[in-house]
């Protein structure tokens, strides 16, 4: 009653065109509900994408260009614990660990970022599995990583006590991940003969998706905005490509006036089609009153070139990159045009590294490396248990990136560290590098000069001075 007084006094009008009917509005689609389209949607935009990753020439740079700057040459940590003693013996630890940290021998624990940022970038989400070893050297700890339809992603089911498991992640009543139901075999490998399930701890295992909605549990394709797109622009240049090709068929026919079949001469090919062509230099001579009239293939005109063009423009937007990231064109671009669009996409480049990178990859592997290298006794960590929060504090520095104008850039930094607007540790962060480090191999090498009688000169000291 109250509804039809409300709507009959036009207080429930709807004043969003967006959210308006009628006819332009009509065969638009919805997504009511987020959660339930991913769960729905993932497994076929993720085997779509990873068919156009290893098929299409964009798709495939898309891939790589999001890796690298994700991961570059890696996410590397430095120990924060107060003790630079405890520090030292933690990051040198760790470096001797990546080189044996993949479970498969095949990369470090750097390349084994960017394999996981890559399939999380084509699939939607990856899958790490932390195993103990028995090894008598080093860290017994080793990572393994598994696709992530390892975990069945169809299998949804209610547990006694409010427990449920959902795309095969298993919640307690709280919401909290506690296991991952995953096929002992990847489903399709060939030594897959049963499809067994095995239960796995949640804390062994790192979970690596970008989410972008409440209550995700999967993650879904970075590919899924642009993967129409994508298809269309791949048969659309195979359409272009046998334009051309057709194009380039030129021949040529010799008309007779009289209307009168002429004789056929030429060698016959396959097909019954008689080869009689013009060579270069040839003279040919026709009967009276014949003529040679020659075909006239379309060629592609600029406005089909300018449509594929901005067909993939739209395509690195939906991807989040920059064009000339995406396509290796650099017609258009000037200095300004290229800094402006590198300097944001380094902030959603850094914005996914620290919220998913570093959050659900490299800090829980920083941490259990911490642990079992306390319980090995491969670092010695005095009271473990009681000061368990100062030995896992930990920083991680990103790899940097090289600028348009290099020189430009280092005089801004200088100024913004003379001004004090800029602190030195945050410099040597910015580019890559850990400040007490980075201080040590100064003094170091500055050591080394001494001790054989070398002295350098910077270039500001080199600079000559100008004129009063």
């Amino acid at each position: 009653m109250i509804l039809n007084l409300l709507r009959k006094a036009g207080l429930l009008k709807r004043s969003y065109d967006g959210a308006a009917g009628g006819r332009r509005w009509r065969g638009a689609g919805e997504m009511p509900v987020q959660r339930t389209a991913m769960i729905a949607g993932r497994d076929r935009l993720a085997s779509r994408a990873r068919y156009l990753a290893a098929n299409n020439a964009l798709a495939a740079s898309a891939a790589e260009a999001w890796a690298s700057a994700l991961v570059g040459t890696g996410i590397k940590p430095q120990s924060l614990h107060p003790d630079p003693d405890v520090r030292a013996a933690l990051n040198l630890a760790w470096e001797r660990w990546t080189a044996e940290a993949d479970a498969d021998g095949l990369t470090d624990f750097y390349g084994l970022q960017t394999m996981a940022a890559r399939q999380m970038i084509v699939t939607g989400d990856v899958l790490g599995l932390i195993v103990v070893t028995d090894d008598q050297a080093g860290v017994p700890l080793r990572l393994r990583l598994v696709e992530a339809e390892q975990v069945d992603p169809a299998l949804h089911r209610e547990l006694p006590g409010g427990a449920r498991i959902v795309s095969g992640i298993e919640f307690d009543s709280d919401g909290r991940r506690v296991a991952y139901h995953a096929f002992r075999e990847p489903p399709g490998a060939p030594l897959a003969t049963a499809l067994d399930m095995i239960r796995i701890p949640a804390e062994d295992v790192v979970h690596l998706f970008r989410a972008t909605a409440p209550g995700q549990v999967r993650g879904i394709s970075w590919f899924a905005p642009a993967l129409l797109r994508l298809a269309d622009l791949d048969q659309a240049h195979d359409a272009q490509l046998m334009r051309q090709k057709v194009a380039a068929l030129l021949a040529g026919f010799v008309v007779d006036p009289n209307g009168d079949a002429g004789a056929f001469t030429g060698e016959r090919r396959e097909g019954g089609i008689l080869d009689g062509g013009l060579e270069p230099g040839t003279l040919k001579v026709l009967d009276p009153g014949q003529d040679v009239r020659f075909s006239d293939p379309a060629t592609i005109g600029m406005e089909s070139l300018e449509f594929l063009k901005l067909t993939a423009r739209e395509i690195a937007a939906g991807l989040g990159l920059p064009e000339h990231v995406l396509t290796g064109d650099l017609s258009g671009a000037n200095y300004s045009s290229l800094r402006a669009g590198l300097v944001e996409f380094r902030r959603k480049v850094e914005a996914i590294q620290h919220a998913c990178l570093v959050h659900q990859f490299c800090r829980p592997v920083w941490q259990r490396f911490v642990e079992t290298a306390a319980l090995s006794g491969e670092v010695v960590l005095r009271d473990f248990d009681r000061y368990r929060t100062e030995y896992l504090a930990v920083k991680w520095i990103t790899p940097r990136f090289d600028w348009v104008d290099p020189a430009k850039d280092a005089e801004a930094e200088v100024a913004s560290l003379a001004a004090g607007l800029m602190s030195p540790r945050e410099a040597a962060a910015s580019r890559g590098y850990d400040l007490e480090a980075l201080y040590r191999e100064i003094a170091e090498d500055r050591a080394l000069a001494a001790k054989l009688g070398l002295t350098f000169s910077s270039p500001a000291a080199a600079r000559p001075k100008e004129a009063a």
